[in-house]
C-alpha cells in the first residue's frame, strides 16, 4: 500500500505562484519525485508479498506446502481414476462408431432397391472391364465396345439360364421318378428298420402332413402373391442394374473423377490412389472368383455325371452360383448335390459324391485360391465369415454376395491410404492384378526398405507392368 504520509497533498501539487529562487523550485520538484518513487516502491513489495504467501498457501483446500487436505478438495477429476478416465474416453468413443454403423446399415437397409442394384452393377464392371479396354486397345470407340460387351454378356447369361431351365424340365420326370422310388425305399425301412413303425402309424403322418398343408393354404398363397411381387421388384432391379453398367463401363473414369473432386485437395491425390487400388483388388477378386466357380462347376458336374446323379447341369450351375459366396455358398450347393444323390441314387452314392464335393473344395482351397488371388486379396477366413454373417443379417442373401467384395475393397483401399509412398494417381492401372496392392507390398512386402531404394524399384518395374 502507498504510504498516504509519503504522497503529496493536492495543495502541495499546485505550483505557488511566489518569487523563489529557481535552486528552490528544482530542489523541491526532486523531493516530490523521489516520494512518489518510495510510495511505488512499497506498493510493488506488498503485492509480491501476497502473490508469494498465495502460492505458498496452495489452492483451496490444500496445505501450504502443497499437500492436499482430506475432505476439502473440490477438484473432483483429480479423484477418478487415470484408468478409468481413458476406459471411459474409449468407450464413448466406441458407442460413437458403433451409432454411425448402425445408421450406415439401417440406410443401406432402407435404401436396398437402390444399393443392391448399384453393388451388382459395380461388380460386374470389375468383370466386364477388362474386355471394354481390351476393345479400346484395339481402337474401338468405348461405347461401341461397351455395347459389344453387354450384348454378349447378356447372350451367354441369357443361353446359359436356357440351357438350365431345358435340362431341369427333361430331368425332371426321372428325378420324380426316382424320388418316388426312394420314398418307398425309405418307408420300407421305417417299417422294416430299427424303429419298427407300423404302416398306420406312416399313414396317420402323411394325412396329418397334408391337413397342415390345407390348413395353410391361405398362407401359402399369400406366400405366392409376395413372391410374385418379389420377382417384378428383381424385373425392376435387373433393368436398373443394366442402366448404371451401361454408365459405368461407358464413363466409369469420368464418374470417379466428379467424386475425387468433392475430397480436401491436400488429400485428393491418396484418396483418388486408394480409390483405384479398391477397384483394382475387386476386378482381382471378381476375375479368380468366377475361374474358381468354373473349375468348381466343372468339377463336381463331372463327378455327379460319372456316377449317375440325375440333374447334372442345374446342380453344376447352383455349384458355380454359390462359389460366389465365399465358404457358405460351396457348403450349401454341396449339400444339395449330396441330398440329390441320396434320394435318387442310395447312400453309397450320396458318399461317393461328397468325396467329390470335398475333394474339389480342398482343391479351390489350397491350390486355385492363392494361385489366382494371390495377395491382390488379403482376407482372414473369420473376417470372411463374419462379413458374410452380417450381409446375412443387413440385406439377406444379396449381402452375403455383396460383403466379401465390399470387404477386399475396403481392405485394399485402407492399406493405400496408411501408405505414404503411393505412386501418382495416373501410374495405377485399376485392370491389373498387382495395383491392388500398395508399392511397398507388391515389391515384396518388404516396407522395411530404406526410402532410397523405393523410386529405383518403382522405375525399375514401370516399363515391364506397362508391357
Amino acid at each position: 500500500m502507498i504510504d498516504a504520509a509519503s504522497v503529496p497533498s493536492p495543495a502541495a501539487r499546485r505550483p505557488e505562484r511566489v518569487d523563489r529562487p529557481s535552486g528552490v523550485l528544482c530542489g523541491g520538484a526532486l523531493a516530490r519525485i523521489r516520494a512518489a518513487h518510495v510510495g511505488l516502491a512499497r506498493y510493488g513489495v506488498a503485492v509480491s508479498d501476497r502473490e508469494t504467501s498465495g502460492r505458498a498457501a496452495g489452492p483451496r483446500g490444500t496445505a501450504p506446502g502443497g499437500t492436499e487436505n482430506p475432505g476439502t478438495s473440490t477438484d473432483v477429476a483429480g479423484l477418478i481414476p487415470r484408468g478409468l478416465r481413458i476406459s471411459a474416453a474409449l468407450a464413448w468413443r466406441f458407442l460413437v462408431v458403433v451409432a454411425a454403423l448402425y445408421v450406415v446399415i439401417w440406410l443401406v437397409g432402407y435404401l436396398s432397391m437402390l444399393v443392391i442394384p448399384l453393388s451388382i452393377a459395380l461388380l460386374l464392371t470389375a468383370l466386364m472391364a477388362p474386355a471394354v479396354q481390351r476393345l479400346v486397345r484395339v481402337r474401338l470407340p468405348r461405347s461401341l465396345a461397351t455395347g459389344i460387351v453387354l450384348v454378349a454378356g447378356l447372350g451367354v447369361v441369357g443361353g446359359l439360364l436356357t440351357f438350365v431351365i431345358v435340362q431341369f424340365t427333361a430331368g425332371l420326370p426321372a428325378l420324380t421318378q426316382q424320388l418316388n422310388e426312394s420314398l418307398v425305399q425309405i418307408r420300407d425301412w421305417l417299417v422294416n428298420g430299427p424303429l419298427h413303425l407300423r404302416h398306420d402309424q406312416i399313414q396317420d403322418f402323411i394325412d396329418q402332413t397334408i391337413n397342415v398343408l390345407q390348413e395353410n393354404q391361405a398362407a401359402l398363397t399369400d406366400t405366392a402373391i409376395t413372391t410374385a411381387g418379389t420377382v417384378g421388384s428383381v424385373l425392376t432391379g435387373f433393368a436398373l442394374v443394366l442402366f448404371i453398367l451401361i454408365f459405368f463401363l461407358s464413363g466409369g473414369e469420368l464418374i470417379w473423377a466428379f467424386l475425387v473432386r468433392g475430397a480436401p485437395r491436400q488429400v485428393r491425390d491418396r484418396v483418388d490412389v486408394a480409390g483405384r487400388r479398391g477397384f483394382a483388388s475387386l476386378v482381382s477378386y471378381v476375375r479368380a472368383t468366377a475361374l474358381v466357380a468354373v473349375v468348381d462347376a466343372v468339377g463336381i458336374g463331372v463327378g455327379l455325371w460319372i456316377v449317375g446323379v440325375p440333374l447334372v447341369v442345374p446342380l453344376a450351375t447352383l455349384v458355380f452360383l454359390g462359389a460366389f459366396v465365399p465358404i457358405i455358398g460351396a457348403v450349401i450347393a454341396g449339400a444339395v448335390a449330396v441330398l440329390v444323390a441320396l434320394v435318387t441314387n442310395g447312400f453309397i452314392t450320396a458318399l461317393i459324391v461328397l468325396a467329390i464335393v470335398i475333394g474339389v473344395q480342398q482343391l479351390e482351397s489350397h491350390v486355385l485360391q492363392p494361385l489366382l488371388l494371390g495377395r491382390a486379396v488379403q482376407l482372414h477366413p473369420l473376417a470372411v465369415v463374419l462379413a458374410i454373417a452380417a450381409g446375412l443379417v443387413a440385406a439377406g442373401i444379396a449381402g452375403a454376395l455383396l460383403s466379401v467384395p465390399l470387404l477386399a475393397v475396403l481392405n485394399a483401399g485402407i492399406r493405400s491410404l496408411v501408405n505414404e509412398r503411393d505412386p501418382d494417381p495416373s501410374e495405377v492401372d485399376v485392370l491389373r492384378d498387382q495395383d491392388a496392392r500398395p508399392n511397398a507390398e507388391s515389391a515384396g512386402d518388404a516396407p522395411d526398405t530404406p526410402d532410397t531404394a523405393a523410386p529405383e524399384d518403382a522405375v525399375g518395374d514401370a516399363p515391364a507392368d506397362k508391357a
